[in-house]
């Protein structure tokens, strides 16, 4: 139980900030992408949703290059989540800590060629395109808007980490609802 109120917790302060940051200082008014970008800042808190995809073995893909390999060899709804992966962890590096995508990638082999920003788009593209019947995967309309808003996304989560660092520094504030 504490567990799941942590998450909502979480959930609910990644909200705020983004709907904050995407609304008032960039001017995208789009809930459900606000709400896809809210969604994965709380996934990815845990490390291993960060490295989700896994090869035939049962290991952890580390590398973009590794996971596109992957995602070429599954079919239907796989496929799909796959490359939806790729996009979520591209625009995560290149959007939160853009600052480690060169790094990330210095420190693969196979990564050093992989331009994040073209791949992620690429993926979420690829994703948007194939149906799924599954209830809780994202909606091809939202996969599609993030191809096509890939950098402004990425600037955004930007903005969304200035927030979160900036705040972090604040004493709080009262808040007040009329």
């Amino acid at each position: 139980m504490m567990r799941s109120t942590n998450v909502t917790a979480l959930r609910r302060y990644f909200s705020g900030i983004a709907e904050f940051t995407f609304q008032t200082q960039i001017g995208v008014a789009d809930p459900p992408l606000i709400d896809y970008i809210s969604d994965l800042l709380t996934r990815f808190v845990r490390c291993e949703t960060l490295y989700r995809v896994r090869n035939l073995t049962g290991r952890p893909v580390r590398e973009v290059a590794q996971m596109m390999m992957e995602a070429e060899e599954r079919v239907g709804d796989a496929r799909r989540e796959v490359h939806r992966h790729i996009g979520d962890f591209t625009l995560f590096w290149t959007g939160v800590y853009p600052e480690a995508v060169n790094r990330l990638a210095a420190d693969s082999e196979q990564d050093c060629l992989v331009d994040y920003r073209a791949e992620g788009k690429r993926a979420y593209w690829i994703a948007s395109t194939i149906e799924t019947d599954e209830k809780e995967s994202a909606s091809n309309v939202v996969l599609e808007r993030l191809s096509r808003q890939f950098e402004l996304c990425a600037y955004g989560l930007r903005e969304v980490r200035r927030q979160w660092e900036h705040h972090d520094d604040d004493p709080p504030k009262p808040f007040l609802i009329n």
